[in-house]
């Protein structure tokens, strides 16, 4: 079994796919906190003054009593809604808006992904042992120094603004309501600003680490990589069969295409080859058709009830049927030794239409003995 210690190399782009379709993806929360606090803090100064003064009519609207609310109590019920609705009207731009924010830095920043498999039930999320792992892990570490340390510095910017201001607090009781409401607004406005400061900073470093992290998470070992490999291309042991069974369905269609043939190789039982050249359409002889065993007694006998010539040659017919696919050419090494057996079926074709005089018997051709496969064969069992 392959330890993590392995996993030294980078994930394919068909594992970050796969990691993506699965909702793994790198997600950094302190830049989305500071999207959703710092979008929100900025959308709610905007909005604030048009917000405080709706604020304060709806107020003086809703304290308002007279005669005619008395005699009709059913109008408290009418204030209260239209209570809800004017404040529904106020807060719901916000959130619309910190949310459009929310997504939008999610969809700059890559960390999103279109899948419901996170949302599917795991069995082993409450795996105790998987849950002690998770504990120790780089990024279980990293959460807790992170979280560590942006403590502490929150805590000492907090304490530092708090000392700074704690007698200007005081003085607020002695000033008029508006006068202390603007300056309670400008404080908050100076400690949300330093406590985003911080989050931003923490965000800048967290959106690389939280990538690198992610890239950690999804390293593959060598053996992975294969294994992958043989998914996406194929096992070669099934590509090498399905490839043997593509050349037996190809070379059972080709005998229709005997008749057409000039001639056929045998050998004599075990192979044959049909093979046509055309000078005007071909730069060279062409297999049409080949096989072995019952397939070559097929094309044997088709070639002879077309009165196609069967000429007897096991060298050329096994070389042939190795080194030759159906409807390409013949390799240049047999060009020597086809021309010698088309000439003779040419003399022999002229011959028996009165055209010639009868050949003489059939050549034996010259074929490179490293092209026949007996020959390998045979050269590979001798004795060193």
């Amino acid at each position: 079994m392959e330890s993590s210690q392995d996993k030294n190399l980078p994930a394919t782009a068909q594992r970050l796919k796969k990691a993506r379709d699965d909702g793994q993806v790198p997600k950094s929360r302190d830049l989305s906190n500071l999207a959703v606090l710092g979008g929100g803090a900025v959308v709610l100064m905007a909005l604030a003054p048009m917000g405080f003064e709706k604020l304060r009519s709806a107020l003086q609207g809703q304290l308002r009593f007279d005669r005619q609310t008395l005699l009709k109590p059913e109008l408290a019920t009418e204030r209260l809604v239209d209570g809800f609705a004017q404040g529904l009207m106020l807060y719901l731009p916000l959130g619309v808006l910190v949310l459009a924010i929310a997504l939008l830095t999610a969809f700059v920043s890559g960390g999103w992904a279109l899948s419901t498999k996170p949302l599917m039930p795991d069995l082993s999320r409450i795996n105790p042992l998987k849950g002690i792992g998770r504990l120790f892990s780089k990024q279980q570490l990293f959460d807790t120094i992170k979280l560590a340390a942006i403590s502490a510095i929150v805590g000492v910017v907090a304490w530092q603004f708090i000392a700074s201001h704690v007698e200007l607090f005081g003085t607020l009781v002695m000033q008029p309501l508006e006068s202390a409401l603007g300056q309670l607004g400008h404080w908050l406005v100076l400690g949300v600003g330093g406590l985003l400061l911080v989050v931003a900073i923490v965000a800048v470093i967290d959106f690389p680490a939280q990538r690198f992290l992610h890239a950690q998470r999804l390293k593959m070992s060598l053996q992975e990589v294969k294994d992958e490999h043989k998914q996406s291309e194929g096992d070669p042991l099934m590509k090498g069969k399905r490839r043997q069974r593509a050349r037996e369905m190809a070379q059972r269609n080709s005998i229709s295409a005997v008749p057409k043939a000039d001639l056929v190789v045998m050998n004599p039982t075990h192979y044959a080859v049909a093979i046509r050249y055309d000078d005007a359409t071909m730069s060279a002889p062409r297999v049409i058709a080949k096989g072995a065993d019952l397939l070559a007694m097929k094309i044997r006998d088709v070639a002879k009830a077309n009165q196609v010539p069967v000429l007897q040659s096991p060298m050329l017919a096994r070389a042939l049927y190795a080194h030759a696919e159906i409807d390409d050419e013949i390799p240049s090494a047999l060009y020597t030794a086809v021309a010698q057996v088309l000439a003779y079926v040419y003399q022999l074709k002229a011959a028996l239409k009165g055209q010639g005089t009868m050949p003489a018997e059939q050549p034996v051709p010259v074929v490179p003995p490293e092209l026949d496969p007996h020959f390998k064969k045979a050269a590979q069992e001798a004795p060193v």
